[in-house]
């Protein structure tokens, strides 16, 4: 059977049974989110909210669209008027390549929070993901990943970097020294 995209799939979902990830590090600053507002109120839900099914607890984990769930959250015209449902493509992922997803979809719209990418670069890290398996499916290169693992200041972070030699001081001789 060849592969179908979640997008031909789209659910509603009761918002009550929608959860943000704990991971996301996208931020949209007022003006924008007040934009999005006013796009879903005018055009209605165009894009579905990007989801892994938790089947254990039956809650829908937010991996892309957390802006737009929260319009519907802060503005109850907008749910009263989706009665609460919520537009929903279903992925079906383990936790590092949902945090991969995450970033990908991030990354190809806009900024992120430099903290927070730190923080799951570490994460990545500790689930046993190498720099190469990050830069492969964060599209980052190598120099990117360096400074955010800096920023956390984890040694443990760096088992995949190989560090060259170090200089060695040139000791003065007469010549040298005037």
């Amino acid at each position: 059977m060849s592969y179908i995209s979640p997008v031909y799939n789209v659910i509603s979902v009761p918002i009550e049974k929608v959860e943000p990830n704990a991971y996301n590090p996208n931020s949209v600053a007022p003006p924008e989110l007040k934009l999005l507002y006013q796009s879903i109120k005018e055009d209605g839900y165009t894009m579905p909210v990007v989801c892994y099914h938790d089947k254990a607890r039956d809650i829908y984990v937010i991996v892309d669209g957390f802006h737009r769930y929260r319009v519907m959250l802060e503005h109850k015209d907008i749910y009263e008027r989706e009665c609460g449902m919520l537009p929903v493509s279903v992925i079906d992922k383990d936790l590092d390549n949902r945090m991969a997803s995450t970033i990908r979809h991030n990354r190809a719209r806009g900024s992120h929070n430099v903290d927070l990418m730190s923080n799951i670069i570490k994460e990545l890290h500790e689930l046993g993901r190498s720099d190469a398996w990050i830069s492969k499916h964060l599209g980052m290169d190598r120099d990117e990943i360096l400074r955010l693992k800096q920023i956390t200041g984890l040694t443990a972070l760096f088992r995949d970097v190989e560090f060259g030699q170090a200089w060695k001081p040139v000791e003065e001789t007469d010549e040298n020294s005037e």
